[in-house]
């Protein structure tokens, strides 16, 4: 018979709340209700499928380029500025797709600079001459690409560094050119991690919402949001999201199925240290503008769009605006603060148990962050919804009183939303930290008496202080780049710097995009600088 402690009852239950929503979507394959799903079958569903496919080829095919080549050339070879163009390359990280995607139209649209200074130049009017359509598909694949490629670089860069200079320098004793030995040796030691690099990109890909809305593509998460509000059915959006939830593990298992016959191994106890290449002439040079092009169009460029709009526009004085900054990082606290705390507890359990049960449901736990933003909210408006429904129902038969909803509409709502996303990303760093603490201090603080909870209190929480404080403030940005979630969740007439960014957008005032959209960019920088410390020293 299986006995377990009220720390195993608190992370099986914790697991089982925390995949509520997606149990809740997967369920409603077997709705009865089908006459949306029809319909959106005869009209709509093929598109949503291709240019989702297409989307998620492109920007991946974008960020393998951008993402390894800048990885190889900082990695290998020593040039004017590597240092910092290491630390710029990370910094599209912190620009969400959706803010660059307003900043490019425009720059590119045809009320734009650009397109009104070649009609004043050249004389000729609209439809006179040719000019790339930014809201498009292929606007969309390239927006994406170029703030999503730092997934690839970091992978990269961690792969081509952990190399052993000895299979370089016996490729190059062959004969072997410094490109060939890239394509040869490198690139394949390599493959794992760009893989997990790209998945990460194809998860962010699907989970968008703000660019392709905006840019009025097709695809799984805007058909989820028009059935959800144009059509009034939660059912068909769940089955919509269930079809999109479907993509997700399909990729998840092509990305462990990749790897399952591909083992690399080096020695790393007689592991050398690759020297890099010193570049010299015009290609130094060369090499340089190509790693600031990223850098240019994923950041640089769209931040001082965001900086200029943000002097010209009158919101970023107003009262409304520090509403939005409130709003938007008191909501971020309180939901960074959850899933730090539940990541303490949920990483301890892990540390502590060892039951396959308690370790599996940690595990679990971390499935929320593979889902997009939309998934994650329709299962919450219907698991809410079911438990506001059936809880007002008990209370009308047995009292005169009439209740409102307790749960569905309410911050807690959006909250829970965000917990379920984001805690995984608490949970990675306070585990990556736990392993530094020697066992030996828990079985110490056992035996003078400690409590689990004051063991974490007490112990963990002061040698984490630096892992705890990480998790916080990637968790605190993720909350603040959210979009879809908090569309379809937040309360009536609350809003976050990210909605009303959004809402500026959709109504054509970009100027008045600036004053949140830079803030939320200001903000993002900070994860970023944690990154780069981690890697400086390479």
């Amino acid at each position: 018979m299986l006995r377990f402690d009220k720390l195993s009852f608190i992370t099986i239950a914790t697991a089982a709340l925390l995949t509520l929503p997606i149990v809740v979507i997967v369920i409603q394959i077997f709705s009865q209700d089908m006459s949306i799903w029809h319909h959106l079958y005869e009209t709509v569903l093929f598109d949503y499928v291709t240019n989702t496919l297409l989307l998620m080829f492109g920007v991946g095919v974008g960020v393998i380029i951008l993402g390894v080549s800048t990885a190889w050339w900082t990695s290998s070879f020593d040039f004017p500025g590597r240092r910092i163009v290491s630390l710029l390359l990370l910094m599209p990280m912190a620009m969400p797709a959706y803010i660059i995607a307003y900043t490019y139209t425009g720059i590119l649209d045809f009320a734009g600079p650009i397109q009104t200074v070649l009609r004043s130049v050249f004389q000729v009017s609209y439809g006179e001459y040719w000019f790339f359509e930014i809201r498009s598909l292929t606007g969309a694949m390239l927006m994406l690409a170029f703030v999503l490629y730092p997934y690839v670089y970091l992978m990269s860069r961690a792969a081509f560094l952990s190399q052993s200079g000895n299979l370089l320098d016996v490729s190059r004793s062959l004969g072997v050119s410094p490109l060939m030995s890239f394509f040869k040796v490198t690139l394949p030691m390599a493959r794992p991690a760009i893989i997990a690099g790209l998945s990460l990109v194809l998860m962010e890909t699907l989970a968008d919402y703000g660019t392709v809305e905006y840019f009025g593509v097709s695809t799984f998460t805007t058909g989820i949001f028009r059935t959800y509000y144009g059509l009034g059915s939660i059912a068909g959006a769940a089955q919509l999201a269930t079809g999109l939830l479907c993509f997700v593990l399909l990729l998840v298992m092509l990305e462990k199925f990749s790897r399952r016959r591909i083992r690399y191994f080096s020695h790393t106890e007689s592991q050398i240290k690759p020297n890099r290449v010193k570049l010299t002439g015009a290609l130094q040079w060369i090499v340089l503008a190509w790693c600031m092009v990223p850098v240019s169009i994923g950041f640089l460029i769209p931040a001082a769009v965001l900086a200029y709009w943000s002097v010209k526009s009158n919101v970023l004085l107003s009262s409304e605006f520090f509403v939005l900054i409130w709003n938007s990082f008191s909501l971020a606290f309180i939901a960074a603060f959850v899933a730090v705390t539940l990541a303490l507890v949920l990483a301890y359990a892990a540390r502590k148990s060892k039951s396959k049960l308690v370790n599996g449901a940690v595990q679990v736990t971390s499935l929320g962050y593979a889902m997009p933003g939309t998934i994650v909210a329709i299962g919450v408006v219907i698991a809410f919804n079911g438990f506001d429904n059936a809880f007002l129902s008990f209370l009308e038969r047995y009292t005169d009183i009439e209740f409102g909803l307790f749960l569905s509409g309410t911050l807690v709502a959006v909250v829970f939303a965000y917990t379920v996303r984001f805690l995984a990303v608490s949970l990675g760093a306070i585990q990556s930290g736990l392993q530094s603490i020697k066992p030996s201090i828990d079985q110490s603080a056992q035996l003078l008496g400690l409590t689990p909870s004051q063991i974490i209190r007490k112990v963990h929480v002061p040698l984490l202080s630096g892992s705890v404080l990480t998790a916080f403030l990637i968790v605190f940005v993720d909350v603040l780049k959210e979009l879809p979630a908090t569309l379809i969740l937040r309360p009536f007439n609350f809003n976050t710097l990210a909605v009303r960014a959004y809402e500026f957008a959709s109504d054509e005032r970009l100027i008045d995009v600036g004053p949140a959209s830079l803030t939320i960019v200001l903000v993002g920088l900070v994860p970023v600088f944690l990154l780069n410390r981690s890697i400086v020293k390479n």
